[in-house]
């Protein structure tokens, strides 16, 4: 007799969604006309808030997180979500700057604030350890607002020519696509035979192979004996201690958290939760060894960039004054909405690239002292190294081969040479 066959079950296919709908966080089908309804969290807070009782901080963190559920724009085949933390900037800036215009005194509190407000936000998150896109979505749209302005207000009173606003907006352009290149892979570690964060067998395999590899050789051990008699962490410790013993080794150490093993200089980034090769730090995102040369490019080009659209914009609205002059003496500035905006615009820019302006100059100071952000960071913490000029410029004396050597290091980052072995000694 033939086998039965039995027939297979035809699980019900989902209806495609439409452009306003969306699975929410439940596993529900949801529409976003519905973005307001029933939410017992926010009655809640409001009922709270009216009869000025105060209101949990977990009821705050789940009204946060409905309202980042349910945020979404319409799109084909369901509504997309939108990062919450990527409206305040599109919204709160240019209030900010207009507000700013309408007054002299109003344009110190203003300017005055807006770096504070930042900077604890930014303390807040890097707290939290929590992945942000507040300072990406300020960055590139103080960028695209201030090019609006000067568009706007600047260029019709036919002070600017076609090459300086075609040099202009090449520098933007050149700005997006360096960063665009930094946003890339930093450099993150991986397991080339495993693909997943969790430990899986093919992963123990590589990593048992890698402990053998690293524990061949040496007098005294036996090799298959220990590697069946230990555990995988412990096994993985036992061949960076033995790499400690050796001079000619690669430091190693074990990251539990991604479990695999990393080089000298690589680092887990909290925020981005992986581990990066030749970790620097983390802004608006991981700066690693892959990255950070076009990091340092974004940086020299927005200085540039920056530095020109401000002399074009106050040679316009300040006529016959320096540069300077007219940045603290500009006398009937403020009797103009167009001039005041344009004069308020240049000081939120003067004020974002002395910013940017110092964190280049840290940055040229590490690479010529060969150094990264976290290991001057470290030896602050632990009072090590060398320090001049108050701490400014930090010299661990771990991998500083001198300026040339460096810089030159520096250059060829991410090209997958053969690093030197000095470099990588314990």
């Amino acid at each position: 007799m033939k086998p039965v066959k039995k027939k297979k079950t035809e699980e019900p296919e989902l209806e495609p969604l439409c452009c306003c709908e969306y699975i929410d966080r439940n596993g529900e089908k949801n529409h976003v006309a519905a973005c307001l309804c029933d939410c017992q969290d926010l009655d809640e807070g409001c009922d709270r808030w009216l009869t000025c009782k105060s209101v949990r901080p977990e009821t705050c963190e789940r009204i946060t997180d409905t309202i980042s559920d349910r945020l979404r724009i319409p799109w084909l085949r369901g509504a997309k979500k939108v990062n919450i933390s990527i409206v305040p900037p599109l919204v709160l800036l240019p209030v900010f700057l207009h507000v700013a215009s309408w007054h002299f005194l109003l344009g110190v509190v203003v300017l005055t604030s807006l770096p504070v407000l930042a900077l604890w936000y930014y303390y807040l998150t890097h707290r939290r350890k929590e992945q942000t896109l507040f300072f990406l979505s300020l960055g590139l749209f103080s960028l695209g607002y201030m090019y609006y302005v000067f568009l706007r207000e600047v260029v019709p009173r036919g002070h600017v020519g076609p090459t300086q606003l075609a040099l202009l907006t090449c520098g933007l352009l050149l700005i997006l696509l360096a960063l665009y290149r930094a946003k890339k892979n930093p450099g993150y570690l991986s397991n080339p035979a495993c693909n997943d964060k969790s430990p899986s067998n093919s992963q123990m395999e590589c990593l048992i192979k890698k402990g053998q590899e690293k524990t061949k050789g040496f007098s005294g051990t036996e090799t298959s004996g220990s590697l069946n008699n230990r555990t995988l962490k412990d096994d993985i410790k036992g061949s960076s201690r033995v790499g400690l013993d050796s001079p000619a080794k690669v430091k190693e150490d074990w990251c539990a958290k991604c479990q695999l093993v990393r080089p000298a200089r690589a680092w887990h980034c909290r925020i981005c939760g992986i581990c990066v090769r030749r970790m620097d730090h983390h802004c608006v995102c991981c700066v690693g060894e892959s990255n950070h040369q076009a990091f340092i490019l974004a940086l020299l080009i927005f200085l540039l960039t920056s530095v020109y659209g401000i002399s074009l914009t106050l040679n316009t609205v300040c006529r016959d004054r320096s540069l300077f002059t007219a940045l603290f003496y500009c006398p009937g500035v403020y009797d103009n909405y167009s001039s005041a905006l344009s004069f308020t615009c240049v000081w939120y820019s003067v004020i974002i690239t002395a910013g940017m302006a110092y964190i280049f100059l840290i940055q040229l100071i590490n690479i010529s002292y060969n150094v990264t952000e976290r290991e001057v960071q470290q030896a602050l913490r632990q009072k090590t190294g060398r320090r001049l000029l108050c701490g400014l410029i930090v010299d661990t004396g771990q991998y500083n081969r001198g300026f040339l050597r460096n810089w030159l290091q520096f250059s060829t980052l991410g090209t997958h040479i053969a690093h030197s072995p000095a470099e990588d000694i314990v």
